[in-house]
């Protein structure tokens, strides 16, 4: 990082960069899966993804800090609306998708199915 406005960059990605689980690095630690952010012409900073299950339970762990507390104490109506969220995010195109968020929302994968079809059929 060379100057404030390069920073001041890297600063305003990061929120997005966690958010989605991924890792920030020096752009000359790129690996050839890691995307490369320039700025001003310049390499800034490279963004590592993450694996797409890791990122599921990246997302789900920050479901459960943004409601303040476990999933599986939600109520239905809140586990419902956790599914119909997820499944707009592609959550369950993730191999396990359907048993890990079972598995948080401390439903049976049979429940998450009932979930997902009854918003199909509604």
């Amino acid at each position: 990082m060379t100057g404030t406005g390069e920073e001041a960059f890297i600063a305003a990605v990061k929120p997005l960069v966690d958010a989605m689980g991924g890792e920030l690095l020096p752009p000359d630690e790129a690996g050839t899966d890691d995307v490369v952010l320039s700025w001003g012409g310049t390499a800034a900073v490279a963004v590592r993804l993450p694996q797409l299950a890791d990122s599921l339970d990246h997302i789900l762990a920050a479901l459960e800090r943004r409601r303040g507390m476990p999933l599986a104490d939600l109520d239905r109506k809140a586990k419902q609306e956790i599914v119909r969220g997820l499944e707009a995010r592609g959550a369950f195109a993730v191999r396990h998708g359907v048993e890990t968020v079972a598995g948080a929302l401390g439903v049976s994968r049979f429940t998450v199915y009932n979930y997902l079809n009854r918003e199909k059929g509604a």
